[in-house]
């Protein structure tokens, strides 16, 4: 077993079920690498992309490390005061916009892939 699909089987009712649900969409994409940093999931390209955030029995937090620079033309992304990481949580799978959380994975990918990571209010 994986170690991210160790650490999803410690979780329970609809944290389980939205953590496993994520990890599996997540792993769908060849590029993506799954790894368990900070004692929670990451998924690396290149560079870190996303991971996954459980919030104290209540919801799962799919945060972009990068979400700044993301378009979020659909608005379902959420800053929370953060400068760089924009994330949506997930309280069950039945909250999951899956067409446009597949366009935002797809976006941070491309981005990943193509535009170098420049911390922001860093100069290259």
């Amino acid at each position: 077993m994986h170690e991210v699909e160790a650490y999803i089987e410690q979780f329970e009712g609809d944290q389980y079920e939205v953590l496993h649900y994520l990890h599996k969409l997540l792993s769908s994409y060849p590029t993506l690498s799954p790894k368990i940093r900070y004692k929670i999931p990451f998924y690396y390209q290149n560079k870190w992309v996303c991971y996954l955030n459980p919030i104290k029995n209540e919801a799962i937090s799919l945060c972009f490390l990068r979400g700044y620079e993301l378009s979020n033309e659909h608005g379902i992304l959420e800053s929370k005061g953060r400068k760089q990481v924009l994330s949506i949580d997930f309280k069950s799978i039945d909250d999951i916009p899956k067409a446009l959380l597949h366009d935002t994975i797809k976006e941070a990918l491309y981005l990943d892939e193509v535009i170098p990571y420049n911390p922001k209010g860093k100069s290259i």
